[in-house]
């Protein structure tokens, strides 16, 4: 657990529910092996999956947006939180700072994770939450093979459903 009560996170990847075929983006703690899936929408998923892969549009789409109209108001987005787990649904806040004050501005994780992989916010869950809702492996999936990580994934997704978490 952390001082304040939340952890860094980086965003894993984006997996599929074979069950469901809903998108889950995959968060992990920084420096551990824990994990905290979030079962988000296909806009979203593909809004974070384009930017991650670094596809540009000649137009801005709805999160580019976003942080654009933050950005031209003089703000920042500091960071994003993934505050609580309730009835299987997560929630998130967004953190900006606006004339020199802290704003906080409340969120879907997934919307959260799109405007943190554009304005460079760091991301950051709940120590409860993680303690709740988090998957832990027993060694450390960036020294296993693709394949095998991939294979992991899905033995623990063909396992697991969204009231796991309740």
């Amino acid at each position: 657990m952390s001082a304040d009560g939340f952890t860094r996170m980086s965003i894993y990847g984006i997996n599929l529910d074979l069950f469901s075929s809903s998108p889950i983006v995959i968060l992990k703690v920084e420096d551990e092996n824990r994990y905290l899936p979030i079962w988000i929408g296909q806009p979203e998923a593909r809004s974070i999956l384009m930017k991650i892969q670094n596809q540009s549009f000649s137009r801005p789409l709805t999160h580019d947006l976003a942080v654009n109209l933050v950005s031209e108001l003089g703000g920042t987005m500091e960071r994003v939180t993934v505050t609580e787990l309730r009835d299987s649904t997560f929630f998130a806040k967004i953190h900006l700072q606006i004339d020199g004050r802290s704003v906080e501005v409340d969120s879907r994780p997934s919307d959260a994770l799109a405007l943190a992989v554009r304005s460079g916010a760091q991301i950051f869950a709940a120590d409860t939450v993680i303690e709740e809702a988090a998957v832990e492996f027993e060694e450390a999936i960036e020294e296993a093979p693709e394949e095998e990580v991939v294979d992991k994934f899905k033995d623990w997704m063909n396992k697991v459903s969204p009231d796991d978490f309740k």
